[in-house]
């Protein structure tokens, strides 16, 4: 009956080291106290945006639902070896 001191023990590391990990990985990735507030600790410099946008091109009223010449079905074209196979099959 000695051993009941030490069962109790074993039954109560079980969720203590649980709740303990759980703290210890909370801790390291939240890292809440050595984080700043970005918003007010962090000085951001903007300026105007430059440059222009110029139109290329407009499509209107597409009903195709394929592209021209895609080589969807065509399979043994669209794969290609990038270097010569010594090995032939049998």
């Amino acid at each position: 009956m000695s051993d009941d001191g030490g069962i109790v023990f074993l039954l109560a590391a079980g969720p203590a080291s649980a709740v303990g990990l759980y703290w210890l990985l909370y801790r390291h990735y939240r890292n809440t106290d050595k984080s700043h507030a970005f918003e007010r600790e962090t000085l951001v410099d903007t300026k105007p945006v430059t440059g222009a946008d110029h139109k290329v091109d407009e499509i209107k009223g597409t009903r195709k639902t394929r592209i021209d010449d895609d080589n969807k079905t065509a399979h043994r074209t669209r794969v290609h070896r990038t270097r010569e196979d010594t090995r032939r099959p049998p």
